[in-house]
């Protein structure tokens, strides 16, 4: 079996599009479908991104320290190393954590590229025995928005939802110390992100922005439950 993700006869692509056909034998409707679907699919995930949630928190919150060791041992690359994984050590974090929900989101995202092309183009080949095809699979949503073609309006959406997870995270008060690289990735997760995500959604099917929107939509969610209680502990803006 082909492995790679880059390919439609990737593990993932058969299962998301069986899932997705059973729901709509019973919700004919391929837009409440594909946003049952982005829901179950953060619910499964929801674990390694709430894992991922907190390391980023706790890793805002010790960035005063982090700063107070870089300037302690700037001229000793390898002492800082020592102390910086110390500091994390300590902490109980680590700063690759934020990375994994990307990994994971990636694979998932191509999936249902491939998943969307094919259900809504009438390709339901590769439906296992026990999932009925249906005669005719509509890429209408409420009866006005054609999924299987580009959509401007859900591409602005996948943007500004992207831009609001991103400044959910942004530090509250980043401090006079916060050098410049920090200050460049946060720049570019707060400002670029959201721009990359209208461009690319900008001329893919309409059930991928949508999926991405509904994903982020529960993101921020997730976040917001996470940080309510304690978001001036955890340095994160509200």
């Amino acid at each position: 079996m082909n492995i790679n993700p880059f390919s439609q006869n990737f593990i993932l692509v058969p299962v998301l599009l069986n899932v997705l056909v059973l729901f709509y034998n019973y919700i004919p409707d391929i837009g409440i479908v594909i946003i049952l679907l982005t829901v179950l699919i953060r619910l499964i995930l929801a674990p390694s991104f709430h894992k991922s949630l907190k390391s980023q928190a706790a890793m805002t919150a010790i960035q005063p320290k982090m700063n107070e060791l870089k300037e302690k041992h700037k001229d000793d690359k390898q002492a800082q190393a020592k102390a910086m994984m110390d500091l994390y050590k300590e902490h109980k974090v680590s700063p690759f954590s934020s990375c994994l929900p990307m990994l994971i989101q990636l694979p998932i995202l191509i999936s249902l590229y491939f998943v969307f092309t094919k259900a809504l183009s009438g390709n339901l080949e590769g439906l296992y025995s026990f999932v009925h095809k249906p005669e005719n699979l509509s890429p209408m949503f409420l009866g006005f928005m054609n999924l299987s073609e580009p959509s401007h309006i859900l591409a602005i959406l996948a943007g500004l939802t992207q831009f609001w997870q991103s400044k959910q995270m942004t530090p509250k008060n980043p401090g006079p110390n916060q050098d410049s690289t920090q200050k460049i990735m946060s720049a570019q997760m707060t400002y670029m992100l959201p721009v990359v995500s209208v461009v690319i959604a900008w001329n893919f099917p309409a059930g991928l922005p949508l999926y991405w929107v509904v994903s982020t939509l529960f993101g921020i969610g997730q976040q917001y439950l996470l940080t309510r209680n304690k978001p001036v502990e955890l340095g994160i803006m509200k």
